[in-house]
């Protein structure tokens, strides 16, 4: 189906909008979208048609007989997925319905004019391909009419009765923008900055605009990564602090319910004394009042019994009652002598009892004076604590004491011991950790804290020995040796006090800050590296220095560039009548000869031979370097092992490989020398830059002409230890050395 809608036919139209196709909306972004192709024929679009609405091949519908309007109706219907859309059918055969109006499709494109639209289809090409299609013989000409409304709907067409939707042909994709405006901000074409309104602006080419974007992406994001760091250091103080007042609250609400207990059974305990007390006093005051009653008691009745006794005797007769009345004067004076007790031996209310609160007011007191503190407990020092000038410290207090400030004191400690003589530091902190600052890197201090509140200040806590940091080493940038394949690091400690290790970074970015670390060496014990690389990459390098106290800030960066093998001219093997650049490259024989100096004890220099030799870097593989010599000059190049005889000429022994071109009489001469055997070969052009390739794995050593591309010979060496490169001058002048280049296309087939 989508191969024969393909080929369906596009109307001719003069009018605005051109170049437009007119798709069913039922139908858009469906697999059975017509597919519109301009180029095609009249004669083809109109079987093509046929076909589709015959449902037949094309060719076929020519011979056919005229059908009437329903059943070309239904067959469109079919064609186009409208069978089952019952109101839409009634629509296209019964014309005394109302017009459909299918306002809910949103318009495509740009905005219509039904009105010029619908007038333009009328005037173009609707009537000439209702006469291709052979409407004009089917039936009336309201049929026709019906038929060709059918037809406009299903290929996105309308007449005044239907909205029409009008979907612009795709544009061609546009040109790809190539520069950036600066002002606008925004990619542009170049055409555009000529003719467009950008013409006054700055431009830059796109690829330099997407890189400065991302460089200033990744500052950002490294700007940002550091506010998050500090950010997280700040949060983590601030968790520190909320951990200490917790743990300050804590103890604090576990002394006031201590003192709170203690104050109430102090309390219970003066209550029950005070009790016992009045309930003795009580007893005591009766038992003497019940002893006082009962003596009364008894003096009351003797006093009845005498009374009935006188009473008696004053009825009896006269000489009787003589008789007995001096007896009972004698009775009633003995008893009249003796005292009877009439006082209340006891007052019948109680003493006021004064309550001693002096042990409760001690305790209340001692609410607010607290007993002062024990010792803390320092703790030792945690891994990556410190920074070369700074040291984290921590403690802890292992009791419920109340602090309400501690006192940490330190030391500098010399010669692995306390130091006793050293000047001592103090400061106050209110948490149980201090960051202690302004301190000597890779340095030991001695660390002791004491606890303070209102009552005094603790015991001191046992010392504890805390080191900083080392500072960061310094990269001998002068000393970097390097090949396509590995690189040859030295450095130098920059700390009086040994560290552990030393661990070496890595980065492949342009811009160190717009890029993290892509590969670490760590755990290096001495000052020097050898650390493999890939080929043909910028590497800019870092060091840092490692001890207890973690790791340093980084060193000054390094670059090196995996080009080629990169070296430097020993100035310990120098003979003294030559002269070593700055940069190491040159070496220069002046026409002054200078005072032999008195080589070291342990001669590394050359003494008889004017030579010097090159550090190239141990490593098995290929290096390539080239000479700038002079063609009137004598001069000796190529390579030797480190303990070369000193005393003799470079190619005179079988520990050297090497070049040698003398110039007298207007001839030059060249020898390959080796153990003083040179073959027999003579060279036409005199190189004036000499190319070096030592082939490690190939045993090889090869001479090239530079300008000219041209080999020059190639020794088949022994080498089953490292050699380096060896320069000598037999005359005045100078040979500069080219290191560091990749190796030419010429050399990599030798």
């Amino acid at each position: 189906m989508q191969e024969e809608a393909g080929e369906a036919p596009e109307l001719d139209r003069s009018a605005d909008p051109g170049d437009f196709h007119f798709y069913p909306m039922d139908l858009y972004d469906s697999e059975d979208r017509p597919q519109i192709f301009p180029e095609e024929s009249s004669r083809v679009r109109r079987e093509v048609i046929q076909a589709e609405m015959t449902g037949e091949p094309r060719g076929a519908a020519r011979g056919k007989p005229q059908r009437d309007f329903e059943g070309e109706v239904d067959e469109l219907a079919h064609l186009y997925g409208l069978e089952d859309d019952h109101e839409l059918g009634d629509e296209f055969v019964d014309e005394n319905m109302p017009r459909i109006e299918v306002s809910e499709y949103p318009p495509y494109g740009t905005t219509r004019n039904p009105a010029r639209e619908q007038r333009d289809w009328r005037l173009t090409g609707e009537a000439a391909e209702a006469e291709d299609l052979g409407f004009r013989g089917w039936g009336s000409e309201g049929q026709c009419q019906d038929l060709r409304e059918a037809y406009r709907y299903t290929h996105g067409r309308s007449s005044e009765e239907y909205e029409c939707y009008v979907i612009p042909e795709e544009e061609d994709e546009e040109e790809a923008a190539d520069v950036f405006c600066v002002t606008c901000k925004t990619p542009v074409r170049a055409l555009e900055k000529v003719l467009d309104a950008h013409k006054e602006h700055e431009v830059t080419p796109l690829n330099k605009a997407l890189e400065s974007a991302r460089d200033e992406i990744h500052k950002n994001v490294h700007k940002l990564e550091k506010q998050i760091i500090e950010m997280e250091s700040f949060a983590s103080h601030l968790e520190e602090v909320f951990i200490t007042v917790e743990e300050n609250f804590g103890r604090q609400e576990q002394n006031f319910e201590s003192h709170y207990n203690e104050i109430l059974e102090t309390l219970a305990q003066k209550y029950e004394e005070k009790i016992q007390a009045l309930g003795e006093k009580k007893k005591e005051k009766l038992e003497a009042l019940y002893g006082q009653l009962v003596s009364c008691g008894e003096n009351l009745d003797a006093c009845k019994e005498l009374m009935e006794t006188i009473e008696e005797m004053c009825h009896e007769e006269k000489v009787d009652f003589i008789k007995d009345a001096v007896a009972m004067a004698d009775r009633l004076r003995k008893f009249l002598e003796t005292k009877t007790d009439v006082e209340t031996p006891t007052q019948p209310a109680l003493e006021d009892q004064t309550l001693d609160f002096s042990d409760v007011e001690r305790l209340l007191g001692s609410i607010n004076a607290v007993p002062a503190p024990s010792a803390p407990v320092i703790n030792p020092q945690a891994p990556n604590s410190a920074t070369g000038s700074s040291v984290r410290v921590c403690w802890s207090l292992y009791s419920d004491d109340t602090v309400e400030s501690y006192q940490l004191s330190y030391r500098p400690v010399q010669d692995s011991s306390p130091g006793k003589d050293q000047a001592e530091f103090t400061m106050t902190v209110k948490e149980t950790y201090c960051l202690v600052i302004h301190l000597v890197p890779n340095t030991q201090y001695e660390f002791w804290v004491t606890a303070q509140n209102r009552a005094g200040l603790s015991p001191a806590s046992e010392r504890a020995v805390y080191m900083t940091a080392p500072a960061p080493p310094i990269i001998k940038n002068k000393e970097i040796r390097s090949c396509e394949e590995a690189v040859l690091l030295c450095w130098e400690s920059g700390n009086l006090n040994p560290v552990d290790s030393y661990t070496v970074e890595l980065t492949q970015a342009e811009t160190p800050e717009a890029s993290g670390v892509t590969e670490s060496v760590v755990g290096i014990p001495t000052c020097e590296a050898l650390v493999q690389l890939q080929p043909r990459q910028r590497y800019t390098i870092y060091v840092r220095a490692l001890n207890v106290g973690g790791p340093s800030a980084r060193s000054e960066p390094a670059t090196v560039h995996t080009a080629g093998s990169y070296f430097r001219l020993n100035q310990h093997t120098c003979h003294p009548w030559l002269t070593i650049s700055e940069d190491g490259l040159t070496a220069i024989r002046s026409d002054r000869k200078t005072p032999s100096r008195e080589p070291p004890p342990r001669s590394t220099r050359f003494s008889r031979c004017v030579a010097v030799m090159g550090n190239l870097i141990p490593f098995r593989g290929r290096h390539y370097w080239e000479v700038e010599v002079d063609e009137h000059l004598d001069y000796t190049v190529g390579v030797a092992f480190e303990d070369v005889p000193k005393q003799e000429d470079l190619g005179a022994n079988c520990l050297s490989w090497c070049l040698r071109h003398t110039w007298a009489s207007s001839r030059h001469k060249y020898e390959f020398l080796h153990n003083k055997m040179t073959p027999d070969i003579r060279i036409t052009v005199s190189p004036r830059k000499i190319g070096i390739l030592l082939d490690y794995e190939n045993s090889k050593l090869s001479f090239f002409n530079v300008d000219i591309s041209q080999h020059l010979y190639t020794f088949s060496c022994q080498l089953h230890r490292f050699v380096h490169p060896c320069f000598s001058l037999e005359k005045p002048g100078c040979l500069k050395i080219h290191n560091g280049i990749s190796m030419p296309k010429h050399v990599t087939f030798y």
